[in-house]
């Protein structure tokens, strides 16, 4: 078993920042991938940025690239995402999530385990 603790989100105003942390705790592989989605109600759930442990692969959407960072720390097994230029259509629930194979990073399917989700609110 994987458990995934996030935290750092909240309330911030149109072009600020916020850092949301991910502890990857338990039976974790020698590599694996952690994503960090988002959903807002009545859409499908997008993946932001994803990051391959044990490698140096680095994916993000295009909509935030550029303005978010996706970073990982080894010795606290804990995955970073740093968000900055935020707009309020960035405004979601984030989640993380780890997939232990090598599937389609883009999907949802492919990852197997969750954390809770941290709101994230941007003001205008």
């Amino acid at each position: 078993q994987v458990q995934l603790d996030e935290s750092g989100g909240g309330l911030v105003q149109a072009g600020g920042s916020l850092r949301l942390s991910c502890v990857v705790s338990g039976h974790t592989p020698s590599t694996y991938t952690v994503g960090w989605f988002r959903q807002t109600p009545g859409k499908e759930r997008e993946l932001v940025t994803a990051i391959r442990w044990g490698g140096r692969s680095t994916w993000y959407a295009d909509s935030v690239r550029g303005r978010f960072t996706c970073s990982r720390d080894n010795a606290r097994n804990t995955v970073y995402l740093q968000m900055d230029s935020l707009k309020p259509e960035d405004t979601a629930v984030y989640c993380c999530a780890v997939q232990t194979g090598l599937y389609n990073i883009w999907s949802p399917e492919g990852y197997t385990y969750w954390g809770q989700g941290t709101q994230v609110t941007v003001s205008s």
